[in-house]
């Protein structure tokens, strides 16, 4: 317990860190004036989203390939967490469009699949909660949750292969499409305590669906007795 709170104290400071960072250390943008702070929280979700996804779809993967609980376990928490990042980016970027854009919303390419990929995932979760038996659920839920992991490098590449409303990538972008060197340290630095959060959440899911299991194979022992 005590080191759960720790890693929650941690986790907190990092996050008032890097929204002073943000606020108060990165430059204002000459362009787009103070709007373009809520970057570092957009972009920073957004990596953390797929960052938890590619954690699902590697627990996914594993449950099919053994066929062990923890796997499962591990998919679900994975992509709840990936869900809940997800969210905050598809709030946070009309916020950010409808003053730079003059619209807060455009079916591009990048916004369009971001959008699939959170419909997948709810749909992941749905799926879980049709099924009732645990190892059926399971191998389904692993399945589909392979299949929803391909518009990942769809959601990752589509400002690369496309063109689209939305800026062209800021990491391993073209020449000159780069952020002042303060704001790559900030950026990186929320995606830390984006992390941090990610893991954080993950741990305390993980448990939770633990103990869900563990409960279900008692009802079933308690059913065949």
């Amino acid at each position: 317990m005590k080191k759960s709170v720790l890693s929650a104290m941690v986790v907190v400071l990092l996050l008032g860190l890097s929204g002073y960072a943000s606020f108060f250390i990165a430059p204002t943008d000459a362009k787009q004036g103070l709007i373009y702070r809520i970057l570092f929280l957009h972009v920073a979700s957004a990596w953390t989203g797929l960052t938890s996804f590619f954690i699902c779809f590697i627990a996914n993967l594993l449950y099919v390939l053994r066929r062990q609980p923890r796997w499962d376990w591990l998919g679900v928490s994975a992509g709840e967490t990936g869900l809940v990042f997800t969210t905050v980016v598809l709030l946070t970027g009309p916020i950010w469009a409808h003053p730079v854009w003059g619209i807060w919303w455009t079916w591009d390419a990048r916004l369009t699949s971001t959008f699939v990929l959170w419909l997948l995932y709810v749909s992941y979760l749905l799926l879980r909660t049709l099924v009732e038996e645990p190892d059926r659920r399971a191998l389904l839920s692993a399945l589909f949750g392979i299949f929803a992991f391909i518009d990942v490098p769809l959601v990752f590449g589509s400002i690369r292969w496309w063109r689209t409303q939305h800026p062209q990538p800021i990491i391993m972008g073209a020449p000159g499409a780069g952020l002042d060197p303060t704001m790559y340290k900030v950026l990186f630095f929320t995606w830390l305590a984006m992390l941090g959060l990610m893991t954080l959440l993950l741990r305390q899911r993980y448990r939770l669906e633990a103990m869900r299991g563990d409960l279900e194979i008692i009802q079933r022992e308690l059913e065949a007795a």
